[in-house]
């Protein structure tokens, strides 16, 4: 693995530099708390062959569907270096870092650029949303699946207590100050840009965590309100969105950012969001 890297390392800077100049995303003021940044037509699809694993990542998977490329992908993104919770904080800082704002990240679901330094719990901070819910497994914040920064996101601290442990659904009413995000009384739609995002999230948590490593089996149904249960959904919807919404320069540079300087594994679906519907 610390090979692939180092022969990854010099590529992954010019095809970030190359990708990042092109992005339109307006330029926003230093410590532009309430600032937009919307997401760009064409940085949706230009440049999205511009990040890609490194040769050999993914040997092992050739041919295989179902449970078996599952189980395949499972013992590669399984190589990783684990975060303590503490440090998630700087982590995030890197892998949302606004690209037309270095001082600033992306939340999650609000689309709202902000101030690195407005970290906490306060109205008005940011704080480190488990997308996949803590409580669908119990894992808490343990170093495991509740410091995967694969799934960790920073968010708006009112818009994260809506979401609260909700399932990912169609439907319900307006979020305040969520960007186009909506939620009923048992699960929660994010707005249209990050909808792949957080199903290529869900689908990694469901590779990654098999019931080793003393953490529970994650898995997505199609049910909402799964509770304390490891379970997440709806599947169905989840699909959709990754089909609605394909990665982007923003979240292929966050899993190139995480391989190279955090956990050093992948999300795969990001790199082939076509294998959601080769496994599901």
């Amino acid at each position: 693995m610390p090979a692939v890297r180092i022969r990854r390392r010099k590529a992954v800077a010019l095809a970030s530099a190359a990708v990042l100049a092109g992005l339109a995303v307006p330029a926003l003021a230093p410590g532009s708390a309430g600032a937009t940044a919307p997401t760009p037509a064409d940085a949706r699809t230009a440049a999205v062959a511009a990040y890609a694993a490194p040769d050999g990542y993914y040997d092992g998977v050739e041919g295989k569907t179902g449970d078996a490329l599952k189980s395949a992908l499972n013992s590669i993104v399984s190589d990783q270096t684990k975060l303590s919770y503490s440090a998630v904080w700087d982590a995030l800082k890197d892998t949302d870092e606004d690209p037309s704002n270095s001082g600033n990240v992306i939340l999650l679901y609000s689309g709202v650029s902000r101030s690195k330094s407005a970290n906490g719990g306060d109205t008005g901070d940011w704080n480190r949303e488990h997308v996949w819910a803590k409580s669908h497994g119990d894992f808490g914040t343990s170093t495991g699946p509740g410091t995967d920064i694969h799934h960790l996101r920073p968010t708006d601290v009112q818009v994260n207590s809506v979401r609260g442990n909700k399932d990912f659904d169609n439907g319900g009413s307006a979020v305040a100050n969520g960007g186009g995000s909506l939620t009923d009384s048992d699960s929660f739609e994010p707005r249209d840009a990050v909808k792949g995002d957080v199903a290529r999230m869900i689908f990694y948590m469901a590779v990654r965590y098999e019931g080793a490593d003393g953490w529970p089996d994650l898995e997505p149904n199609d049910s909402v309100n799964n509770g304390s249960a490891p379970y997440i959904g709806k599947l169905a919807v989840l699909k959709e969105w990754n089909e609605q919404d394909p990665p982007d320069a923003f979240e292929q540079r966050r899993n190139d950012v995480i391989f190279e300087s955090y956990q050093h594994n992948r999300n795969p679906f990001v790199d082939h969001p076509e294998w959601v519907e080769s496994i599901w």
